[in-house]
């Protein structure tokens, strides 16, 4: 507990809220959110700026104005199914053939907005990483990472690959193997526990030095074999916090901690509550 408490200052100081969970229509409604959690970093849904470009035209006037800062950007593949486990991983990420085109057209306005903006780091939910090289799928994934995260560094821009859909130690493989300096990890613990995929805590700790972002959000496994676990509220479900922080002190993780809800019909006063066990676990 003293190394945490050692770090509590500096943790609090980097406590931000993702947009996509406050579900903002245009940016004064984003500011406002922000300012009733008494928040003023945000890590930004950056598919609204690409779908409603005239709804979204003022972002950085507003957000100037209101003193929020953007910590990083996340995006979504195109035509995800999160219906069930066997939807995502046949729909999700990079993989599908049918929608890698609307992939990669779509990322070349999503770079150039992340890019106006200032931004260093970008996330994404890749889709089921293949650490095998004799997996029939691995040089496609390969290759298509290699060409977004070429793409993004052309840009400026980190790539983080957000965890849950393999094990710890097949991301690292695959990682590896990829071997591009501007690809990271986005470590969500709660996606470990909701994909059924490793304890969080062991997985942070595999992953080490591979992670430059996260999300700070809740979670139970899965009751019944193959199939989803629950989102929770941040503090109510089986990540254990107290040793998350720890290791993220003991790996010197250097990024900013993004409260993060997807389910839900009180994300707002969920996110507040969540803010408020963080800020009561740290001492503060």
């Amino acid at each position: 507990m003293q190394l945490l408490s050692e770090h509590a200052q500096s943790f609090l100081s980097r406590l931000a809220v993702c947009s996509w969970s406050l579900q903002p229509a245009y940016p004064a409604s984003l500011v406002r959110q922000l300012r009733e959690l008494g928040v003023q970093r945000v890590q930004l849904d950056l598919d609204p700026l690409r779908e409603h470009p005239a709804a979204w035209s003022t972002l950085s006037a507003v957000l100037a104005e209101a003193g929020v800062t953007v910590v990083s950007g996340m995006f979504r593949a195109v035509g995800e199914d999160y219906s069930s486990l066997e939807s995502i991983r046949r729909t999700g990420g990079l993989l599908p053939n049918g929608t890698w085109k609307a992939n990669w057209d779509h990322l070349q306005i999503t770079v150039k907005n992340a890019q106006q903006l200032g931004l260093d780091i970008v996330m994404t939910h890749a889709g089921f990483l293949p650490h095998d090289p004799a997996d029939p799928v691995f040089e496609t994934m390969i290759a298509r990472m290699r060409q977004v995260a070429r793409l993004c560094a052309d840009h400026g821009l980190m790539l983080c690959c957000e965890t849950g859909q393999e094990s710890a130690a097949s991301l690292a493989a695959f990682l590896d193997h990829l071997s591009e300096p501007n690809v990271a990890v986005n470590f969500d613990p709660a996606n470990m526990l909701l994909y059924h995929n490793g304890d969080p805590i062991a997985a942070l700790q595999t992953l080490g030095q591979h992670v430059k972002s996260c999300h700070l959000k809740d979670a139970n496994v899965p009751r019944v074999p193959g199939t989803w676990g629950e989102e929770v509220p941040l503090g109510a479900g089986q990540v254990d916090w107290p040793a998350f922080f720890t290791t993220m002190a003991e790996i010197r993780f250097p990024g900013f901690f993004c409260v993060e809800r997807e389910a839900g019909h009180h994300r707002g006063s969920d996110i507040a509550s969540g803010l408020g066990f963080i800020k009561n676990l740290l001492g503060c």
